[in-house]
């Protein structure tokens, strides 16, 4: 299986709700499945996370705080004979309202994270979620 090294960008909005996108019809890979703001590595994870919030959601840095930095997961998908190393991330978003969808998703919704095992999720969504919430301090 190939290994693939990805981002996974967990959102919270100054209520603590988790930001989720239904990944859309256009996409190489789980169309219609529920994920966070992710893409592939191609920098410094954090640096690629920032990339992917101005692409996916409209976001800049100055819209967002840092809020945990995870170990990475593996997670296995034998139908893509592939292995996706997940470097997760948390921020808070300073203004919600400012969220843009891009061409990769077809909806989003703020929810509480108890209620994450209600979507269908991209593959390992909720261990990557794990890495990082709740923050530190809280």
């Amino acid at each position: 299986m190939t290994e693939t090294h990805v981002v996974t960008c967990f959102l919270l909005d100054p209520k603590g709700r988790l930001l989720l996108l239904r990944r859309g019809s256009s996409v190489g890979s789980y169309r219609g499945r529920w994920a966070g703001v992710s893409g592939y590595l191609e920098t410094d994870p954090l640096e690629q996370a920032f990339t992917e919030m101005r692409e996916e959601v409209g976001l800049d840095r100055q819209d967002l705080i840092l809020l945990s930095v995870g170990q990475e997961v593996k997670v296995e998908d034998p139908g893509l004979e592939r292995v996706w190393v997940v470097h997760p991330f948390l921020f808070r978003v300073k203004d919600p309202t400012r969220v843009r969808l891009d061409w990769e998703h077809s909806e989003y919704r703020w929810i509480d994270p108890s209620e994450l095992s209600a979507f269908p999720t991209v593959p390992g969504l909720a261990e990557a979620l794990g890495r990082v919430y709740p923050p530190p301090g809280r």
